[in-house]
């Protein structure tokens, strides 16, 4: 596939623009993952690392805690459960067959999921994770739905469990692009 990979901040506001009016079905894009931080009112840095490390399961302070409520993303974006395994699954798959196509994240809900449970409709549904044609860690982001105004943070978390796996591997390979697909964007939650 030759389409030209954008950079997260052009993206987002390219989802902010075209959602603004009426929601938009099976949006997809490829995006350079190699920045994927983009700050906004709602997501300043600080909150989008308390948020990564939240769902990577790693160790939040007292202080990042606070900076989470309902309107960062609630039970929805809540991804944690299990988290540190998958990654490690991920890291071993890619180190013991770098060409593999089982490098996958699956955010799992209960075996069916109730449409009126916020905690069982998850909006991001999987990362397939490779290793491209040039030796750089690249995935498939697969998404249920997609708030525009919350992209900053899935897309920083989705960017830290890469960055993590990269340092992991043997070969330390830079991050390349991400392709993005998400059945519904959305402007925001509401």
């Amino acid at each position: 596939m030759n389409i030209k990979a954008r950079d997260c901040r052009s993206a987002w506001r390219h989802m902010t623009k075209i959602c603004a009016q009426r929601p938009v079905r099976n949006f997809t894009q490829v995006l350079d993952m190699s920045d994927y931080l983009i700050e906004t009112e709602l997501f300043p840095e600080p909150v989008l690392v308390a948020y990564s490390a939240y769902n990577m399961e790693l160790a939040v302070s007292e202080n990042q805690a606070r900076l989470m409520n309902a309107r960062r993303g609630g039970a929805q974006g809540d991804y944690r459960e299990g988290m540190r395994r998958k990654i490690d699954n991920v890291v071993d798959c890619l180190t013991k067959f770098p060409a593999s196509k089982r490098a996958v994240i699956a955010i799992c809900n209960a075996p069916m999921a109730e449409h009126g449970s916020d905690e069982d409709a998850k909006c991001m549904r999987e990362i397939h994770l490779y290793l491209d044609d040039d030796g750089r860690l690249s995935g498939t982001a697969l998404f249920r739905a997609q708030a525009a105004s919350l992209f900053p943070k899935n897309i920083h978390m989705i960017g830290s469990i890469m960055r993590e796996i990269a340092n992991r591997l043997p070969q330390k390979p830079v991050l390349g692009t991400l392709f993005y697909v998400a059945t519904v964007l959305v402007s925001d939650r509401s």
